[in-house]
């Protein structure tokens, strides 16, 4: 059985937190600069060594430091000394370094089907009435067996509904055009982003995160995320896409010694910030299930007030750094967060966390019962690896040392939605001229092939035009050559001649 973590201590007293029930979920809170950083490093460290895997994202860039082993600055040193503290081993910890940019660490991506409307529609910022539209098309896509993997794909499908909207509205429902061009911005956006580089495959395999090293050691799983934070939308949607992941990939296994893995969300308000509600339920699911699945899910933020009551309730292990009560916003969060720990007599839970110094921290862990321990005013222990960032050859040395090296550089584009729709490869098990061919949807008679669907799969929408996703109509060469013609025949009778010829070779297009 693995042996209790030393977390926090001050003179006698002595804050461990049992393995057994480190996957009841923990609360890392504080204001910037009272030391949540270090505290995170320490829990990480300590979840290493008795060999349980750690994902965490590093939003400062300085938490790649756990790598090595470390060296306490002088300074440092004296204050630990005055605060009866024991100096920690220099030790360096396994780690696998993660981008979802490619520059920093190894790519990280998943295909849009895998991401699903619900959290691809929180990453876009959708409205109802757009993630309705989102969900229809990814209905339709598995209906006719079109894989959505990257952005272009999720482009031609959106493009290819619009364009189609009739035919799909008595299986499907109404279309909105102006849902579908707000979609297709809300992509331009997320692009410039970087969002595009994230879509893709080689998907992330979960079960690459889950690893222990030749020493037994647990992996630490680092997402360089200092540039991912530009992109807040992108960077909550991704944690909680990697959430979901485990809680539908890893198999029940009850009670276990120690967590099969601790997932720690840095940054923890991004996740929740004007979350809809079916999203906010989804995650008090998996917060509530996932520890049957033996990974404990630790939120990081600097105030409390950050995470929803239903989250906040099923996070029993507790570390409160100080707060600052400058407006009535802390004010009040300074008294819920003294109202949810536990009382211990002599300590004034809500007085003391104001005037907590840097390390200083109340805590509060599950006890054999799974209780909450009495709150102690401790100091938080250093952790033995590395304070702040490494150097580029560190780094460098890592990427080339590790576990999936060479796994998910280099990007996979096969048969999707984009080339099915657009024509640019033969469908699976089809022949070459029905490359590009469409169902219609159950329940309709499909529509017969016409001269115009024929022509401009051979020359393109350059000759004869093309229809926009919002009904827009773009004339080609050959429709202006007919207009021109039209205008030059002086009779009612030769318009009607050009007209009716003309019109049948363009498939008799409405104006």
């Amino acid at each position: 059985m693995a042996e209790p973590m030393l977390i926090a201590r001050r003179n006698t007293t002595e804050c461990h937190m049992l393995p057994a029930l480190a996957n009841r979920h923990g609360l890392i809170t504080g204001a910037t600069g009272t030391g949540k950083t270090v505290t995170l490093q320490t829990l990480a460290e300590s979840f290493s060594k008795i060999g349980v895997p750690v994902f965490m994202a590093d939003v400062k860039g300085d938490l790649a430091g756990i790598s090595q082993p470390g060296n306490i600055p002088p300074k440092l040193a004296a204050a630990v000394q005055e605060r009866g503290l024991p100096m920690p081993e220099p030790i360096g910890c396994p780690t696998t370094l993660w981008d979802v940019f490619g520059k920093s660490g190894h790519p990280v991506r998943a295909t849009i089907t895998d991401m699903g409307p619900l959290l691809l529609g929180r990453m876009l910022n959708l409205n109802d009435t757009q993630a309705g539209v989102l969900n229809m098309v990814f209905k339709i896509a598995d209906d006719q067996g079109l894989l959505l993997l990257d952005l272009k794909d999720l482009r031609a499908m959106l493009q290819h509904v619009g364009e189609h909207a009739r035919e799909f509205t008595t299986e499907y429902g109404n279309v909105s055009a102006a849902s579908v061009g707000a979609i297709q911005r809300a992509l331009l956006e997320i692009e410039a982003q970087g969002g595009d580089v994230f879509f893709g495959e080689p998907m992330l395999n979960i079960q690459d995160f889950m690893q222990t090293d030749a020493k037994g050691m647990g992996v630490i799983n680092l997402l360089a995320a200092d540039k991912l934070m530009n992109a807040p939308r992108l960077y909550g949607t991704f944690l909680l896409w990697m959430l979901s992941e485990m809680f539908e990939q890893l198999p029940e296994i009850g009670d276990v010694e120690k967590p099969k893995m601790v997932f720690f969300f840095d940054e923890a308000h991004l996740l929740f910030n004007e979350a809809p509600k079916v999203l906010l339920e989804r995650i008090e699911q998996m917060v509530r299930l996932i520890r049957s699945k033996g990974v404990g899910v630790y939120f990081v933020t600097q105030n409390p007030l950050d995470v929803p009551e239903t989250v906040l309730g099923q996070l029993g292990n507790r570390v409160q750094h100080a707060l600052r009560a400058f407006t009535p916003r802390d004010q009040k969060a300074v008294k819920a967060t003294a109202q949810t720990m536990r009382g211990k007599a002599g300590l004034d839970i809500e007085k003391a966390i104001t005037e907590l110094g840097v390390g200083e921290a109340l805590v509060s862990l599950l006890d054999a019962k799974g209780r909450p321990s009495e709150t102690e005013q401790v100091y938080v222990l250093l952790p033995g690896s590395q304070l702040g960032p490494i150097t580029p050859e560190q780094r460098q040395a890592l990427l080339a040392n590790s576990l999936v090296a060479g796994v998910y550089e280099e990007v996979i584009d096969r048969e999707s939605a984009y080339e099915r729709l657009k024509g640019a490869a033969p469908a699976a098990g089809g022949s070459p001229a029905a490359a590009g061919t469409i169902s219609a949807p159950a329940g309709q008679a499909p529509a017969q092939a016409t001269v115009t669907d024929q022509v401009l799969s051979g020359l393109g929408d350059a000759l004869f035009g093309s229809t926009g996703p919002r009904g827009g109509q773009r004339q080609g060469l050959a429709q202006m050559m007919v207009k021109s013609a039209v205008r030059n025949i002086g009779s009612a009778v030769g318009r009607e001649i050009v007209r009716g010829v003309m019109g049948s070779i363009l498939g008799g297009r409405k104006r």
